[in-house]
């Protein structure tokens, strides 16, 4: 399973007190500022485009004046890069390659769980262990913002280091449920957190208008420990057994979060803690018809892509193929995940970030329906639909955050982004479970669930095209 978030927000590093600098280049940043203009565009003057609401609209050539004027006053006092700059990439990419590298491989742990010490157990009831896990990364996150305001990274880090390292170490003991639910689910869902947070928001204090490829290189880390992580485990288990398996992870994590921690510093004056209140959630904003269609969008989008993340490996060997091509699958998945994070941004430049996540969403929906479903034992559809879902479903992480910043005037994202990312985490609670039962439900058998998985990306489509039609009308050439 992969997670990961990530949106840039420049204007709101120094102009509101009250706006949160964590959720704008921080969590705001995970992964979706790789969509951003170029550093040649930006230098030039831009043309204001907005529709009735005086927002949201970006044509290939604009950008809001609020941005531009930002940038110009901003843009000699960040360093965009130099030693410390780049060693703080670094270090975001060894934290995040521990945070997004373990949930990318979450197929191959639900498999392994299901078949040996949580065989008597149902597909659901394994599903809340990481469903809970990476509810508490995300749901998290926000409220972590102002504590690395006031206090930077080091300590938040230091805290996630423990609870990731610990929860590997310990892994290899878990013999019963309630084990696994607070070693994995507790222990790795509020470590990654900690660790999330600090390394998308110390890329904020170095980067203004490099900070999309910044993030954009640090967050590689997931698909690439995604590839990694899949194989050296395929290797492990047989050889040396689940314990030592999962504590060789542990070393790993070990070393890769000690250069985080060394490396990932912050730049920009410490902030007041302030009132917790600040980063609570504002239901107010659902008044906003396509914010709130925007939100139950990538809600269900939520619901769509976790269950091919998770269930592919499970449906290979279920279908007669070999546990080694179960691991090899989720490998392959995440590997178009990275190349397909990096054309996404590309594409959305051009015809727009909406416009972009709908397609993506669109073609997720074809593929888990033409592909997926018919898939069976045929190992060359297999192959096919993770390429090509894994491909397109990297954008669905990257842009989402984005396309919330279009929902509100630049100043206001804070708010929006920690509501919406509140209520999604949600849905990453459910969704596991949720493809448990209804597997479950049918016997073991997968039609159900991939059908759930389509359906819930075309839902995830509907609401986008209602969000984008509220927005600037039926105009199919408009970029938005």
């Amino acid at each position: 399973m992969q997670r990961s978030a990530s949106c840039g927000t420049e204007e709101a590093v120094k102009n509101s007190a009250n706006h949160d600098f964590s959720l704008d280049a921080s969590v705001s940043d995970v992964e979706k500022a790789a969509v951003k203009p170029s550093d040649d565009a930006i230098a030039k003057d831009f043309v204001h485009s907005s529709d009735q609401n005086g927002q949201g609209l970006i044509d290939q050539k604009t950008l809001p004046n609020s941005d531009v004027s930002t940038l110009a006053e901003e843009e000699d006092e960040f360093p965009e890069g130099g030693l410390r700059g780049y060693l703080v990439v670094a270090g975001a990419f060894c934290g995040l390659f521990s945070v997004f590298g373990i949930i990318n491989s979450t197929g191959i742990l639900l498999d392994y769980f299901s078949t040996h010490q949580l065989k008597d157990y149902t597909s659901s009831q394994i599903g809340w262990i990481f469903g809970l896990a990476l509810f508490l990364t995300f749901f998290c996150g926000a409220p972590i913002g102002p504590l690395f305001d006031a206090y930077g990274p080091r300590l938040l880090m230091v805290c996630g280091s423990v609870l990731l390292i610990a929860s590997m170490f310990l892994l290899g003991l878990c013999t019963q449920y309630w084990h696994f639910f607070m070693v994995y689910s507790v222990l790795n869902g509020l470590g990654g957190a900690f660790i999330v947070t600090p390394c998308m928001g110390s890329i904020g204090h170095f980067f203004l208008l490099k900070r999309g490829n910044a993030t954009g290189i640090a967050m590689t880390s997931g698909s690439i420990g995604g590839v990694v992580f899949p194989l050296m485990l395929q290797k492990l288990l047989p050889t040396l057994g689940f314990a030592w398996a999962t504590r060789i992870l542990g070393f790993i994590l070990a070393g890769l979060l000690g250069i985080a921690n060394l490396v990932v510093r912050s730049r920009l004056p410490r902030k007041p803690m302030g009132s917790l209140m600040n980063v609570a959630p504002d239901l107010t904003v659902f008044k906003d018809p396509p914010f709130a269609l925007v939100s139950l969008g990538i809600f269900l989008m939520e619901w769509g892509i976790f269950v091919p993340l998770s269930y592919i490996a499970p449906y290979a060997t279920s279908n007669g193929h070999s546990s080694a091509f179960g691991f090899q699958i989720i490998a392959i998945l995440n590997a178009g995940s990275f190349f397909g994070r990096w054309l996404a941004g590309m594409v959305a430049d051009m015809i727009g970030r909406v416009n972009t996540l709908i397609l993506s969403i669109l073609t997720c929906t074809i593929a888990c329906l033409a592909l997926w479903l018919p898939a069976e034992n045929s190992t060359a559809m297999i192959i096919v639909f993770a390429v090509i879902f894994g491909f397109v479903s990297g954008s669905n992480l990257s842009l989402s955050p984005v396309c919330v910043g279009q929902m509100c005037k630049t100043e206001h994202y804070g708010r929006y982004f920690s509501t919406c990312w509140m209520f999604v985490a949600f849905g990453t609670l459910t969704a596991l479970p949720i493809g448990g039962q209804i597997l479950s439900v049918n016997g073991g058998s997968y039609t159900g669930l991939i059908v759930f998985a389509g359906l819930s990306y075309a839902a995830a489509a509907a609401c986008l095209i209602a969000a984008r039609v509220l927005k600037v009308g039926w105009k199919i050439k408009m970029v938005y």
